[in-house]
């Protein structure tokens, strides 16, 4: 049986899988430090007979783009690696979307060991990024390997791409659609904990400053705290999460989730001088949007939400709150739980775990949508990692889950692609 043929091949290469991902764990891909792990992921994909193309991305044509959202600019030191791998023909064609950039590792005190250790201890893989998202990316190598090695010829092409710039916004994703890759299907290994993520929500960062009047601490009834009118702006966000979040209550794909789309505050900024009453003060958050809503509706319903409390306070009248979008945002995605891809997911899923997925929203952005709305590809998430371990201290991911992961992909290439040879 060709399960049974893929299954094993995968077992008997498991510790030579635990190796590279290890060494691209010690190769830490923090932003502006790629290179070494793309170097890599490149050399890898070549040694799998793919047609592998290196650019560092940037220019006007990227910078310029309504969807470009990245702090940065200038991008010497992050290339971008994409490995084609062309079928025979008469096949649909597959793109598989991982990232190699990494969070900071934070607090090195709260980690066991370094995080950067790639250490292997009881069928773990420990370090920054072997969960987020590593691990997803090294299965999907890893199901096109065994493919190969069991003498399988795809008839559809496989794209697998190993971009930088996700955890700021998607710019290498958005590189990678303009240099005119596309497919008839994506698959995004983020760790979704082995659940089918067929909606993702996006989400963007905004900024609110808050005007008050300056005083001596000792007479501050002749001023005007901007602190306490920041309180009432957080009250008004507090109220806006929970008409949004309504909004969303019984839809099948939160069940569980308490708050679907979250407004995150993240950082308060304010005042200069304990006997001082505070002039001015700012917070900068995540907004949470709905994977069926536009990033622009979204905006507008902050900014009048905050600027109608001029209907319950004076101040606000005349100092109306600034918002400001800025940083990093995440385009939302879906797919119909009806298209092809998702009935061969499904199916491989079974086959290889004997049970019905899990399908569910992503609580978090992922490049997905990007493929879906910008490069109009039908997207689903679905990896091997951990979602709680993500940009968490002492991060790690099963090497058992990542056989799992190259299991199912596997299976999944060869129904979606076709397949001509193999073994006997």
């Amino acid at each position: 049986m060709i399960q049974d043929q893929i299954r094993q091949w995968l077992e008997e290469h498991a510790w030579e899988t635990a190796d590279f991902l290890s060494q691209l764990i010690k190769a830490a891909s923090t932003t502006g430090l790629e290179r070494p792990a793309q170097e890599l992921m490149a050399e890898k994909l070549r040694r799998l007979g793919m047609e592998v193309d290196v650019w560092e991305q940037g220019g006007k044509e990227l910078t310029g783009h309504h969807c470009f959202y990245s702090p940065r600019t200038e991008f010497a030191g992050s290339p971008n690696v994409v490995g084609c791998l062309k079928g025979t023909g008469g096949g649909r064609s597959l793109l598989i979307n991982g990232h190699i950039d990494v969070v900071p590792p934070g607090e090195p005190e709260l980690w066991r060991m370094s995080p950067w250790s790639g250490h292997i201890e009881d069928g773990k893989i420990f370090g920054r990024g072997a969960s987020d998202m590593k691990g997803g990316t090294v299965s999907a190598i890893l199901a096109v390997e065994a493919l190969q090695a069991l003498g399988f010829q795809l008839k559809g092409d496989i794209i697998i791409e190993s971009v930088v710039e996700e955890e700021s916004g998607g710019s290498g994703t958005l590189a990678a659609i303009l240099r005119g890759y596309r497919a008839d299907a994506a698959l995004v290994p983020e760790p979704s904990e082995m659940g089918v993520f067929t909606e993702q929500q996006g989400s963007m960062w905004f900024r609110i400053a808050v005007q008050g009047r300056v005083a001596h601490g000792g007479t501050r009834y002749e001023g005007v705290s901007a602190i306490e009118k920041m309180i009432s702006v957080i009250k008004r966000i507090e109220e806006l999460e929970k008409q949004r979040n309504d909004r969303l209550s019984g839809a099948p794909l939160y069940r569980g989730v308490p708050i679907p789309i979250p407004i995150n505050i993240g950082k308060i900024e304010g005042g200069s001088w304990p006997s001082s009453v505070p002039d001015l003060v700012t917070i900068e958050g995540r907004m949470g949007v709905a994977p069926s809503e536009r990033m622009e509706e979204a905006q507008k319903e902050l900014e009048e939400s905050v600027l109608a409390l001029n209907k319950v306070d004076p101040w606000f009248s005349e100092h109306p709150p600034t918002v400001e979008w800025f940083g990093a945002r995440w385009l939302p995605g879906s797919i119909s739980p009806d298209h092809p891809i998702m009935d061969i997911l499904t199916d491989s899923y079974r086959k290889v775990l004997g049970k019905e997925p899990p399908v569910k929203a992503s609580p978090w952005g992922t490049d997905g949508g990007l493929l879906t709305q910008l490069a109009g590809i039908p997207t689903v998430v679905l990896g091997p990692g951990i979602t709680a371990l993500a940009h968490f201290p002492n991060e790690y991911i099963e090497l058992k889950r990542i056989l799992e992961a190259a299991e199912i992909y596997a299976l999944t290439i060869m129904d979606w692609c076709g397949v001509e040879g193999g073994t006997d």
